[in-house]
């Protein structure tokens, strides 16, 4: 386990094996001071990772009090795993949701709120993770997420169709034609560079099987919208050109969540958390803490029902 404490923050990451027998990073920042309002557990974009892309927003989130996780998927960053490569999109959330819940269940945990917070292919990570476990999170935050495929991302419906069966006989290949993603997704020129520059993000282009699965993932997402029922609120650039920003407005319009929330924000583009100027990064980060300190003031109701059960049992037997 590595560690390094700096500005009242630890940092720690260590390696954890999955069910398949791979190796997957993970990370933590917590205060190193107090102990945290809650829990926070990051679920990062597509060919992106967490120690260093996140990192900036991890530390945001460790100074307004609260803990957080992350961890990169198989194929992912400084995970095991062929570079951006998702043979089923099921294996991933599992993963996910393994390592995460293993967290939550720590008796030092316990009674923490527990919150996910996904951007863009994340976002379908995060709604995933509900659709799991409906009643164990007790909120989260959508980053641009990934519910449909921006339709400037897409290929036109006969490549996709080509691409589709050649997924079944050649999965890894990398020959989808795409635009230049870390183009059109961070608005910051030097955040570009970074990004390009990072050796655990991916930069070629998608493998067949790869493809596929967002897009059967992403399809699979918009028909059952209605069916999100934890508290959540979404955020969206209005010059987004990766994920589609009507899709996080109708995902507000028909879940379920009695506490949902919807903010666009005018001429930003879709790396929201990193890729945007000083000034609007603020925005975006106050919204975030803002909306996270507004349910912690809000007690624990999920522990509280979860502490009535057991005593009811507790009184039966």
């Amino acid at each position: 386990m590595a560690s390094d404490e700096t500005e009242h923050i630890r940092y720690e990451e260590r390696y954890v094996e999955n069910s398949r027998g791979l190796k997957l990073f993970t990370c933590r920042w917590i205060p190193a001071d107090q102990e945290p309002k809650a829990l926070i557990f990051i679920c990062h974009g597509y060919a992106m990772e967490c120690s260093i892309t996140m990192n900036s927003t991890a530390r945001r989130l460790v100074k307004a009090g609260f803990a957080v996780y992350g961890m990169d998927y198989e194929g992912h960053g400084k995970s095991d795993g062929l570079r951006a490569y998702i043979s089923n999109f099921d294996h991933l959330v599992d993963d996910v949701s393994n390592h995460y819940t293993s967290i939550c269940e720590k008796e030092e945990n316990r009674g923490k709120m527990r919150f996910l917070l996904g951007e863009s292919m994340g976002g379908a990570v995060l709604l995933l993770l509900h659709r799991l476990k409906p009643d164990f999170w007790d909120g989260a935050v959508l980053v641009a997420p990934m519910c449909k495929i921006a339709e400037e991302m897409k290929p036109n419906p006969l490549m996709i169709s080509i691409l589709t069966k050649l997924s079944r006989v050649v999965p890894t290949w990398r020959i989808l034609p795409v635009q230049d993603i870390v183009h059109v997704a961070f608005k910051q020129p030097e955040i570009r560079q970074q990004v390009r520059e990072n050796p655990y993000c991916y930069k070629g282009r998608f493998r067949l099987k790869t493809a596929y699965e967002l897009f059967r993932i992403s399809n699979d997402l918009e028909k059952r919208l209605h069916e999100v029922s934890l508290p959540f609120i979404v955020l969206h650039g209005e010059d987004d050109k990766v994920t589609d920003k009507a899709v996080s407005r109708e995902l507000y319009e028909v879940a379920t969540s009695s506490d949902k929330t919807f903010k666009l924000y005018p001429a930003m583009w879709h790396g929201l958390l990193y890729g945007e100027p000083p000034e609007n990064i603020k925005i975006v980060f106050s919204d975030i803490i803002g909306w996270f300190d507004e349910r912690v003031s809000l007690g624990n109701g999920r522990f509280e029902t979860e502490l009535k059960r057991e005593n009811d049992g507790f009184n039966k037997t």
